[in-house]
């Protein structure tokens, strides 16, 4: 596989150079403050006094490992057990195209039992947000795609221009990040992994991935079983699927997710998809005013369907935006919630997680399904899921169309012979990544290496969540008690 091989050039050539820490503290205004770190990179306020960023030089690419260089941002809060600290805990969230540097010091609350003797790090990977983000679009060029573009088309003009502005959206990356592009892949991001964990000045790493974390976090294992600690992946990305595959897990996921939904509010599943189908098709053909004077189109309607899935939480504002949307023919609810996937403020400013997340994908994987091929998908899809089916058959072809970068491999190599125990949390009822998943995942890195724990429950991710996987991991990262294999919680 391609990692592989990547591998073994790295191994065959002299290491790179160790990395350089570059600590950037904020000017002495803030310093005297005692914040330690710059604003968080979405415009939210300062981590705080006990957090310090700081950022490490690593090769642009590693098949020049002492050529040009790229730096990956950091932010690391100490453990407050000094005398029985174990070491440094990484976390990635997900995305990919997710700020570790953003999102840990906001979350630093859920993860307190593990900072007791665990310093927390994250980073930005490379590509995103403070580290060489990749940018594609101007906020003016989003809004127009979002305004324009139907992401389930319809008629032959739709199509020429869903394909046209997917072209588009990978040119753009091509114009203003191209540089990196070739390079912001997860088999350098897992590179980047092991030489933050030596600046770190651990012997092998701890690490807690969500999500896309969980492929970083496999491929890692597949690159330097050796180096593997304590390791935990929680909402499993399935490692034997394809960029088709990948859509039918996310089709049969996200209609499970509804289908519990729906009966959770007493409602047929069966007959409440069908409901929510005919009235995106409505949307389709006549879209909905809201309060901003925008409107709420089909493909906005769908994305604030799917976001409030991803948490039992979101449950309920899922119910006030549907009924609005069905009652009273308006769409705010189901925009504002469209728009917080979509990393839209009330200012119309985009953050560019979209763009990373796209650049990184389309990186690792070498597949490039054709509009014929999408088409010929929607029966099935269709029949997966009436409501999620088709705009998640046509982004087969809309994702990678005309990427100026080849990818990678077809799926990621998560084998792991030699690593340590890695346990592998799924969800059963997790929409976004599919309980099945975390059993091939446990299957691909190895017997003995992958120690699957089932939670019996909704979401996207366990951890904090469900204290018996909450508890089981903590066991597991601090004392390193390792549960049976086929433990199950809830």
């Amino acid at each position: 596989m391609g990692a592989g091989v990547l591998a073994d050039q790295r191994d065959g050539q002299r290491r790179p150079r160790r990395p350089r820490v570059v600590q950037r503290y904020v000017h002495a205004r803030a310093t005297r403050c005692g914040t330690g770190c710059r604003a968080a990179p979405r415009g939210g306020k300062a981590p705080g006094s006990a957090w310090r960023c700081a950022s490490v030089d690593v090769p642009l690419d590693y098949a020049r490992p002492s050529g040009e260089t790229l730096s990956v941002a950091l932010v690391r809060k100490k453990a407050r057990d000094k005398e029985r600290r174990i070491g440094s805990l990484l976390f990635n969230f997900g995305g990919p195209g997710g700020s570790g540097v953003d999102t840990l010091p906001r979350s630093a609350d859920a993860y307190a039992n593990l900072n007791s003797r665990y310093d927390l790090v994250s980073f930005d990977p490379r590509g995103v947000a403070a580290s060489s983000g990749v940018r594609c679009r101007t906020d003016e060029e989003q809004e127009q795609a979002h305004r324009s573009v139907d992401l389930t088309p319809d008629t032959a003009a739709e199509e020429k221009a869903f394909i046209e502005d997917a072209a588009d959206f990978g040119a753009g990356c091509e114009r203003r990040s191209g540089a990196i592009l070739p390079h912001v892949g997860t088999s350098d991001a897992a590179r980047d992994l092991d030489l933050i964990r030596e600046v770190l000045g651990d012997e092998k790493l701890s690490y807690l991935g969500f999500s896309y974390g969980t492929e970083l976090g496999g491929t890692y294992a597949h690159l330097f079983p050796q180096r593997v600690g304590r390791v935990v992946l929680d909402a499993v990305v399935d490692p034997t699927a394809d960029g088709i595959g990948h859509a039918r897990n996310q089709a049969t996921g996200f209609q499970r997710a509804l289908e519990n939904y729906l009966k959770d509010g007493g409602q047929d599943p069966k007959a409440g998809s069908e409901r929510i189908a005919r009235l995106l098709a409505r949307i389709d053909r006549s879209p909905l005013p809201t309060d901003s004077g925008r409107e709420l189109s089909e493909s906005l309607a769908i994305t604030g369907i799917v976001t409030p899935l991803y948490s039992e939480s979101g449950w309920p504002a899922l119910t006030a935006a549907l009924d609005e949307a069905e009652n009273a023919g308006t769409g705010n609810g189901l925009l504002r919630l469209a728009d917080s996937y979509n990393g839209r403020d009330e200012k119309g400013r985009y953050d560019t997680q979209s763009h990373s997340q796209r650049a990184i994908s389309c990186a690792d994987s070498a597949s490039r399904p054709t509009v014929d091929e999408a088409r010929a998908l929607l029966p099935e899809f269709r029949k997966l899921s009436p409501v999620f089916g088709p705009f998640l058959a046509w982004d087969t072809a809309g994702w990678c169309a005309q990427w100026p970068v080849e990818g990678e491999h077809e799926t990621p190599e998560t084998s792991a012979p030699g690593a340590g125990p890695i346990l592998v949390v799924g969800t059963t009822g997790d929409p976004a990544t599919p309980y099945e998943g975390a059993r091939r995942m446990a299957d691909e890195l190895g017997r003995g290496v992958g120690v699957l724990v089932t939670n019996k429950g909704e979401g996207h991710g366990a951890y904090g969540g469900n204290d018996c996987v909450t508890a089981t991991t903590d066991a597991y990262l601090l004392d390193g008690k390792v549960p049976k294999d086929g433990k199950t919680c809830g």
